[in-house]
């Protein structure tokens, strides 16, 4: 194994309502508790966003780097990435992940292929798989 990257974030106040923020100050972000969890909501992000944001990210660049290694043409193709925060019977909390992929122009059986490839090497499915529910699914 070898590292590619290493980056740092650093969260003050009261984590869900106060503020994160990158060690090269790229990102540097106030949060709030969701108005659906009891919180102020409004224009301050949350854990879940950041979350999802990132896994969409780098799902749909893993996505794009198989097709290519696969000689699949991609059109304008997107990702979406859908988490919720659940509530485990044990009293604890966890995430679940719903991924679709938009790939225009591609048959469904190359869309579905392309979409578990890209599964399997995801840095983000690979640090989820066996911990938490994650769905995929892909639309041409």
């Amino acid at each position: 194994m070898s590292t590619l990257y290493t980056t740092e974030a650093l969260s003050t106040g009261d984590g869900r309502n106060g503020e994160v923020r990158t060690s090269d100050g790229v990102l540097d972000e106030l949060l709030a508790v969701p108005k659906e969890m009891g919180g102020p909501g409004g224009d301050r992000t949350n854990p879940e966003q950041l979350f999802a944001a990132g896994y969409a990210a780098c799902f749909h660049n893993g996505m794009r780097v198989i097709a290519g290694q696969q000689k699949v043409k991609l059109g304008e193709s997107t990702v979406r990435s859908t988490v919720s925060l659940i509530t485990l019977d044990n009293g604890g909390f966890s995430l679940k992940v719903a991924l679709s992929a938009h790939l225009p122009g591609l048959d469904q059986a190359t869309a579905d292929q392309l979409v578990e490839t890209t599964h399997q090497v995801c840095p983000y499915s690979n640090a989820t798989r066996g911990n938490i529910e994650v769905t995929l699914a892909a639309t041409v």
